[in-house]
């Protein structure tokens, strides 16, 4: 019944995420996707398609009769891409299955990553916007959408954040520092950009930023009401202090020295300081942790926070998954009902048809022959068998289904 579905993806699981980008650009290169999709229905390699893409899954979820073989891989572009031969193919319910994981972010990189959900929407309505999912399609992806709500709504899975940069917001607001704490960023890079989105949202306004890349930081100090920039060689003259120091760059070699710490304290005593190090390698010296008395967040303590919350998510994912074979089950009694409506779509017009055929042709002489309160109330009787009759072997079908 439901084997005509079919999957074909690569993840994380199977490919290097180079390997995934590059066949997504072959994908969706020169704006092309829409045509590419729009080819495979044309050429009745698919009579349905859905598509969805992310920094680590290419996933094509399609309705087919035919064999999903290597020949048909290769045909899904019309230039060879190495990558469509490690495409994984699912059919049927483990395709269903699958398509359910993902939306309930079991099989994501990062377990419990509700973001997917929303790009899986987003994906579901550009396909039907472009008349490439038909009722089959429908059916599933809303069927994916709400496996996807329930296991949000009745699992810890999404709980306890696994992101470094949200752990380590988590960690300094442990500590209470004053809204007005002068915090001074060391790198203006992409971690630090999601620390100064956390800032803003905290309502720290006094933030100094220091980058190589003068511009880069004054970008970044442009998002606060006291924000200011300057070049990294310029710590070295800091006279600013600052309560609170995050510092993540790309340097080989630790960032803050002894000395150099000594200078961005300004005079101020390290206690009470509060130094948060995201660089990887560590951006803060060990001489410099060891000599001063300050608190110290590394990198070290919030991937071992990260991973800890990992793994509750992880325990979390066997009560999804038996979420997900309840959902599977009533996916089946859904398709099944609709395959019965479609299949006696017809019934309503061919009775109006029989109905008509015995009012005009077989008994129309007799017909004709009676007063007219009789042919009304005929005609009456007539429509109501006629409504009757169509109702119920449709509520008949379905609950044999349900049976």
């Amino acid at each position: 019944m439901l084997q005509h579905f079919h999957i074909l993806t690569l993840t994380h699981r199977n490919a290097k995420l180079k390997e995934i980008g590059e066949l997504v650009t072959a994908f969706e290169g020169q704006d092309g996707l829409r045509d590419r999709l729009t080819r495979l229905r044309e050429e009745g390699m698919v009579e349905e398609v859905f598509y969805a893409s992310t920094c680590n899954r290419l996933l094509l979820l399609f309705t087919t009769d035919r064999s999903v073989d290597d020949d048909f891989k290769r045909n899904l572009l019309t230039e060879p891409i190495e990558g469509l031969q490690r495409l994984r193919h699912l059919s049927g319910l483990r395709a269903i299955k699958h398509l359910y994981e993902v939306a309930g972010s079991i099989d994501s990189l990062v377990v419990g990553e509700r973001q997917i959900l929303g790009q899986l929407r987003e994906c579901q309505e550009r396909c039907r916007e472009w008349r490439l999912i038909g009722d089959d399609l429908r059916i599933i992806t809303n069927q994916a959408v709400l496996a996807a709500k329930d296991i949000y709504a009745n699992t810890r899975i999404g709980e306890k954040s696994v992101s470094v940069v949200s752990l380590s917001m988590q960690e300094l607001q442990r500590y209470a520092p004053s809204r007005k704490s002068r915090i001074l960023l060391v790198g203006a890079g992409q971690t630090n950009v999601l620390v100064t989105k956390f800032l803003r949202k905290q309502g720290y306004s006094n933030v100094t930023v220091a980058n190589r890349t003068p511009e880069r930081a004054r970008q970044l100090a442009a998002g606060f009401e006291n924000g200011q920039a300057i070049r990294l060689d310029e710590l070295h003259t800091y006279t600013g202090g600052f309560d609170v120091l995050f510092v993540c760059t790309a340097a080989s070699e630790a960032t803050v020295t002894p000395e150099r710490f000594a200078a961005l304290l300004a005079g101020e005593s390290p206690v009470g300081k509060i130094v948060v190090d995201l660089g990887v390698p560590a951006d803060v010296a060990e001489e410099t942790v060891r000599g001063y008395d300050f608190t110290y967040i590394s990198i070290e303590h919030l991937r071992s926070l990260a991973e800890e919350n990992m793994d509750f998510r992880r325990r979390e994912i066997e009560v999804a998954q038996s979420i997900i074979a309840r959902h599977l089950t009533e996916t089946e009694t859904i398709y099944q009902t609709r395959l019965i409506e479609r299949a006696m779509s017809e019934v309503p017009q061919r009775i109006k048809q029989i109905r008509h055929t015995a009012v005009n042709k077989i008994f129309r002489k007799e017909l004709a022959d009676l007063d007219p309160e009789t042919r009304e109330l005929m005609d009456r009787m007539m429509l109501y068998m006629e409504k009757r009759c169509i109702g119920i072997p449709m509520q008949a079908a379905r609950e044999a289904v349900v049976r």
